[in-house]
């Protein structure tokens, strides 16, 4: 089970999947889950696969990733682009992208950089904004990047990053592990709940847009009506240098986290005490986490229909929203763990039980 989840982590987490352009995420989800369920996608291109009988349980994740969008060319043949989500621009400068072209091509480019040579000390100090960023493919003006690299206004580009197992072999490093460990997860669990069986209609999907506002989520729920919502994400690590330690919810290494809260959802109390009560039959580390800042799919779905019981389940990891994201493979089959054996869980009176009010 790990080497699979290795070998689907590092295929998602390669994919080039900005908001509003997740076709390699959705292809790679289509094509293992081809044998599950019935495929199908709605108006915004997020992706299901539905099997089974019984309470519509939804097992989800974003395809999304933080990205960028080609926002202008200049004259000399630099990119000037926009972010598509959360970007804190102390991370950017220096780093590689990849632009995808219409024709299907990636470009390699980098996000420009003075020499500290060239700098003052008012610039030293200083944030550069985004909005004065810019990209060099390497081309010599805005005519050559239209007609030899193929590179046009509203392209998506992403972070350039290469899926790495660190010295410690449980630990792997990369792009857009926020949330392409929610999307393996999503997809590893249809494929093992498809083998041992379950009481309910299970709904596998994949989210599109999530990083510009919980967008996919609410037409994904409008399509997928399900009784039961299982966010799976990518959270962030609190277990680094400036982090408090002793306040610490997302410890690498200490299983999957369980959120109860965020600004954005309040999870329904009957189903976090449901998924606590499993992972604790199962032996499944875990750690419970009420939030702060930050949102998820969830915040969409529990408001969908007449209302949804929702949970989040996550797996830490540190410096998300930047180019070189960590976590700790066994977070992630524990949270693969939970997710099958909360699934399983969830039949007709379980489900009626989460929303049985007076």
């Amino acid at each position: 089970m790990q080497d699979k989840a290795i070998d689907l982590l590092r295929e998602l987490s390669n994919a080039h999947g900005a908001p509003g352009f997740e076709h390699e995420v959705r292809a790679i989800f289509a094509d293992e889950l081809d044998d599950v369920g019935e495929i199908s996608t709605d108006g915004l291109g997020s992706v299901f696969c539905e099997s089974g009988e019984g309470p519509r349980v939804l097992l989800t994740g974003h395809m999304d990733e933080v990205a960028f969008r080609v926002q202008n060319i200049t004259p000399d043949g630099f990119i000037k682009f926009v972010s598509l989500g959360g970007w804190w621009p102390h991370t950017l400068l220096a780093q590689r992208v990849a632009v995808g072209t219409r024709g299907g091509q990636k470009i390699t480019g980098v996000i420009t950089s003075k020499p500290p040579h060239f700098l003052s000390e008012a610039e030293r100090s200083a944030v550069l904004p985004i909005e004065a960023m810019l990209i060099d493919v390497g081309a010599s003006s805005r005519a050559d990047v239209e007609a030899h690299y193929g590179i046009k206004i509203g392209d998506p580009i992403v972070p350039l990053s290469e899926f790495t197992q660190m010295h410690e072999p449980h630990l792997l490093m990369a792009k857009a592990f926020d949330n392409r460990v929610g999307m393996a997860a999503t997809i590893q669990a249809a494929k093992i709940l498809a083998e041992e069986g379950h009481a309910n209609t299970l709904i596998a999907c994949g989210t599109v847009q999530e990083e510009l506002g919980v967008r996919g989520a609410t037409t994904a729920a409008a399509k997928a009506k399900p009784d039961v919502a299982i966010v799976l994400e990518g959270t962030p690590a609190d277990d680094t240098p400036g982090m408090a330690m002793s306040s610490s919810q997302g410890t690498l290494g200490q299983g999957v986290q369980i959120r109860l809260q965020d600004p954005t959802a309040v999870m329904n109390p009957k189903l976090v005490d449901l998924a606590v009560s499993v992972a604790e039959k199962h032996n499944i580390p875990y750690q419970l986490a009420v939030r702060t800042s930050g949102g998820t799919d969830a915040r969409a779905f529990q408001l969908s229909g007449t209302g949804v019981p929702t949970i989040v389940l996550g797996v830490p990891a540190r410096y998300i929203h930047s180019h070189n994201a960590i976590i700790d493979v066994r977070d992630y089959l524990s949270m693969l763990e939970l997710s099958v054996a909360l699934v399983e869980s969830l039949n007709q009176s379980e489900v009626d039980a989460l929303t049985c009010y007076l």
